[in-house]
């Protein structure tokens, strides 16, 4: 379903403001991608289910504010029915960051308004090639780290780390907000759904066995550090 070369990959873009869906479009496009605009939530379901193998998109730009069906309902029903669909989130509102951050609505990723077009693209690469690595490990290259959401798998150089599923909610949340620094309480917030009580100590404990599994892998690598007084932020090496 998904081809994934960066000079006909499709990006189906959601949002029902024409000047930022023109724009974003406009970027992609000059980065080689083929685009397709929807401006209403109600649509876009109808459209996927009636897209062929050649028009079904390889991502999708999805605005969290819409007329009729919601960004946040549309992300979950497009996880549920097309999983290996990527996703990447639009917000101008802040305080739903966390909630798109976790794994229950399935996000690939999000980006806040106002944005950069240019980061845009950047992100869609990213995701791409995340994705096509978790289908396809054969093609993961040695620096890449992948989280395979099917498999609940992180691959560093397609090699599977081993993480419960306590570390690779831990990764995922990190690796989702790129430079972005994390509370204890925060990560804990993600980690346990169910609000129970557990200490800082136990966020400590879990970072530590991830960066161990990391490190056995990447041991020159350092891409989960810890910001002292603060908490713990994922920082991929440029």
């Amino acid at each position: 379903m998904s081809r994934y070369e960066a000079d006909d990959s499709r990006i189906l873009i959601i949002e029902d403001e024409p000047k930022i869906a023109r724009l974003v479009a406009d970027y992609l496009e000059g980065s080689g991608f083929v685009t397709r605009h929807l401006d209403h939530g109600d649509a876009v379901l109808p459209w996927l289910e009636q897209a062929g193998e050649d028009g079904f998109p390889d991502l999708v730009l999805l605005d969290l504010m819409l007329p009729g069906t919601d960004g946040l309902t549309l992300c979950r029903e497009i996880g549920q029915r097309w999983p290996r669909l990527p996703v990447i989130m639009l917000t101008a509102r802040v305080e739903e960051v966390d909630r798109l951050l976790g794994l229950e609505l399935g996000a690939d990723d999000y980006i806040c308004k106002p944005f950069s077009p240019r980061e845009v693209v950047a992100r869609v690469k990213a995701v791409l090639r995340r994705s096509r690595a978790a289908l396809d490990p054969d093609t993961t290259n040695p620096s890449d780290l992948i989280l395979d959401d099917d498999g609940w798998r992180a691959l560093a150089g397609g090699q599977d780390l081993g993480l419960t599923a306590v570390e690779f909610q831990l990764l995922r949340v990190m690796m989702n907000a790129p430079g972005r620094i994390f509370t204890r309480d925060q990560l804990m917030d993600h980690m346990y759904r169910d609000h129970r009580i557990v200490s800082e100590r136990t966020v400590d404990s879990h970072v530590k066995k991830l960066r161990k599994k990391i490190a056995d892998v990447w041991p020159e690598r350092e891409i989960v550090r810890s910001v002292y007084g603060v908490g713990y932020k994922y920082q991929p090496e440029e």
